[in-house]
This record gives C-alpha cells, structure tokens and sequence, in this order.
C-alpha cells in the first residue's frame, strides 16, 4: 500500500512557528525552537539556522504551503526568503504556556545580567549583583517584552530603576591625544559629552584623561577623528571605571 502525501504539503517536527496576519488571511513560518529570540536579538545573524525551511505556510501543523498569488497580494511578492524574514521579524511567536514562562523568565534574567554588567552605585562605584537587579525589576513590576532584544530592554529598565535607586551606567575611562592647534577648540565641543575630566596636559599635544557615559563613545570618537582631520587620537584606558566588591541594597 503506498501512502500518498499531497504536493502542498510539508511535514515538519520539533517546530517553532511564528504567525503574521496580511491582508486577511493567516501566514506562518518554520523555525527551529529557541533561534527566534537569537535572530531577533542579532546574536544570530545566518537565515538557515533559524528558519527549517524558506516556505511560507497557511498552516505549519497541518504542513499546508501559502499559494503565490496570495503571497502577493499580501506582501507585493512572492520572494519566500523574503517574505520569511519580514514574519520573523515581525510576527508573533507561537509557543505553549509553560514555553513562554520559561523563556519570560530567562529574558528576565538575561536583562537583569546585562543591567548589572553595566551599571555601578555611581556614589561607591560599586556594581550591583544579578540577584539584586532581579529584586529591583520586580520592585518596579517589570514586565517582559518578546519582541524586544535583552539589550534593548536592558537600558530601558536603566531609565526605570534610576527612579527608585542610584544607579548609572558605569562610565569609560578615555585618553585624548589632540594636536596643539585644534585642541582649545575641540576640547570646548567635547566638553559637554564629558563626565570629568580627571586631567589634561598641554606639552606638544593636548593629553586629556576623563570619564564618560558609554553611550557617547561613538559620538566622541567621530567628532575628532572628523575635527582634527585623523590626527587625533583616543584611547579606551578602561571599559567600566568600578570599585572591587558588590553593591548592597540597604
């Protein structure tokens, strides 16, 4: 007896399926569980280790393929690979309840980790603990988004706790070494995206040691290559200026 498996149909096991509505009607694609987060966050960046297959389903379980026509009028195209990335970009991952508290709990603490990697006391300069992150999210009834990266969120609920604690991001500890004739000029226009300015030197160039917010870094690093035209240079002395030991919530 043979078994007769119609055309339009893929069977496919150990599944992650994430959905999008368009234009009234229901697509879904195949992804290997737990690479959607990855894909999402960027840490994954290869298309084949998340997607199981470049279709585009009317209904993964049932292994039902989308007709073309209704790709098109849907998305404008009927380029699968395309289409695929927009749902995983996009759409909303289908997964079991017990699968959801399960990964809320460890974006959860993926968030706290990256909160407590980044941030000190900025009167001790002291890093605070995971376990006391965790207790502050929960303080502030944090709720977990899916469709956001950890990092993402991770500065988001930066905002969030300086309101109820002192927290910062720990600030870099850069060194400047400015040409003598650009150096006045270029300092002035530095000066607001410095923290403190811990000590300067003008001998055959301008020398400058001081802290800033790691998130001006890009913008700090582009004004002197672009001022002094790349004769200019910076340093990263340190990535975090912290003290030894953990920060305790009193």
């Amino acid at each position: 007896m043979s078994i007769f498996t119609p055309t339009n149909q893929i069977r496919l096991t150990n599944v992650a399926v994430v959905r999008m509505k368009r234009g009234g009607k229901r697509f879904e694609i195949a992804c290997y569980k737990n690479k959607v987060v990855g894909w999402r966050s960027g840490v994954e960046k290869d298309l084949d280790e998340v997607l199981q297959t470049h279709s585009v389903f009317v209904n993964v379980s049932k292994g039902q393929v989308a007709k073309k026509e209704d790709l098109v009028n849907a998305f404008g195209t009927d380029d699968q690979t395309e289409i695929c990335k927009q749902i995983l970009t996009k759409g909303e991952v289908q997964v079991s309840d017990k699968e959801r508290h399960t990964q809320l709990e460890q974006m959860f603490r993926d968030i706290a980790t990256i909160v407590a990697d980044k941030c000190v006391n900025p009167e001790t300069k002291r890093p605070y603990t995971v376990i006391l992150i965790e207790r502050a999210m929960k303080d502030i009834h944090y709720s977990v988004k899916t469709n956001k990266s950890t990092k993402q969120q991770a500065l988001e609920v930066i905002k969030q706790l300086k309101e109820k604690m002192k927290i910062e991001r720990a600030h870099m500890r850069l060194r400047f070494l400015l040409p003598v004739s650009e150096g006045k000029k270029l300092r002035e226009k530095l000066k607001p995206l410095i923290k403190v300015i811990e000590s300067e030197d003008y001998d055959q160039q301008l020398e400058i040691v001081c802290l800033i917010d790691p998130g001006c870094f890009r913008e700090i690093d582009e004004l002197i290559k672009k001022e002094t035209k790349g004769k200019g240079s910076l340093e990263v002395l340190n990535l975090k200026d912290v003290e030894e030991g953990d920060e305790k919530l009193e």
